[in-house]
């Protein structure tokens, strides 16, 4: 699929997914804040994927995790922006795997998000990131990942 020659939404449809509602705040928090061209988010966790990595959950159900996390992200990009085609750049995602002590394949899980961001966006997907495992993720979610974008006004 040639991505650059779309646009994010037509993208997405393509790959068969649909953006909704972005997910309640867990806490005293928002989904997101922009400074200047910067929007930062907060992390987003999964409803559908719960136990740890290297136990509970298959490196699959890991990337397919954070697959959806990024889509609950892109969700909270599409409220903010209207059109995903003002995002300039992904800059950087950061990701937090819920795993075992001997589960050492983060950066694999992490895959699932950076693969739709290319995806979704071609070039202007690519970013730094950063993958860690966590001993515990709020309400026993596989993974939270949050995200900076830089945007077009």
């Amino acid at each position: 699929m040639d991505s650059t020659s779309k646009t994010p939404e037509e993208n997405l449809e393509a790959l068969g997914i649909h953006l909704s509602n972005i997910r309640p705040a867990a806490g005293n928090y928002v989904s997101h804040v922009k400074s200047g061209n910067l929007i930062f988010t907060s992390g987003q966790g999964v409803d559908q994927y719960h136990g740890k990595l290297g136990d509970d959950l298959t490196l699959e159900d890991g990337y397919n995790a954070a697959r959806q996390s990024m889509i609950n992200l892109l969700n909270v990009l599409k409220y903010e922006l209207g059109e995903l085609s003002r995002v300039k750049r992904v800059v950087k995602i950061l990701g937090f795997v819920n795993s075992t002590s001997e589960f050492t394949d983060q950066p694999i899980v992490m895959n699932g998000a950076s693969d739709l961001l290319v995806d979704v966006f071609g070039e202007c997907g690519k970013h730094a990131r950063s993958a860690v495992g966590m001993v515990q993720l709020p309400n026993n979610t596989a993974i939270e990942i949050e995200m900076i974008v830089e945007i077009n006004d």
